[in-house]
């Protein structure tokens, strides 16, 4: 959990959550003053297997590597879209 975001309720939730299932909550401090950049590598890995989820992407189809960058392209744009509706 980011230590500029302090939900209570999402405190208690996970507390209750705990009871019955193994979770861990994580509050991260600020170290330091200024932005520093958090890895976070778990995003770049979902955002791959979202994209493999595309039967497209799963073999190397495209001859040109600009074919590929335009169906990695769409196939994002169509990620986002179908998380508005």
């Amino acid at each position: 959990m980011d230590g500029g975001y302090r939900a209570e309720w999402l405190r208690a939730w996970v507390w209750c959550f705990k009871r019955t299932h193994k979770i861990a909550l994580e509050v991260v401090e600020h170290t330091g003053k200024g932005f520093r950049v958090v890895p976070h590598r778990w995003v770049v890995e979902r955002t791959f297997a979202w994209l493999l989820n595309y039967r497209r992407h799963q073999c190397d189809y495209e001859v040109l590597t600009a074919h590929s960058e335009a169906m990695i392209q769409i196939s994002m744009i169509h990620l986002l879209l179908k998380r508005l509706a």
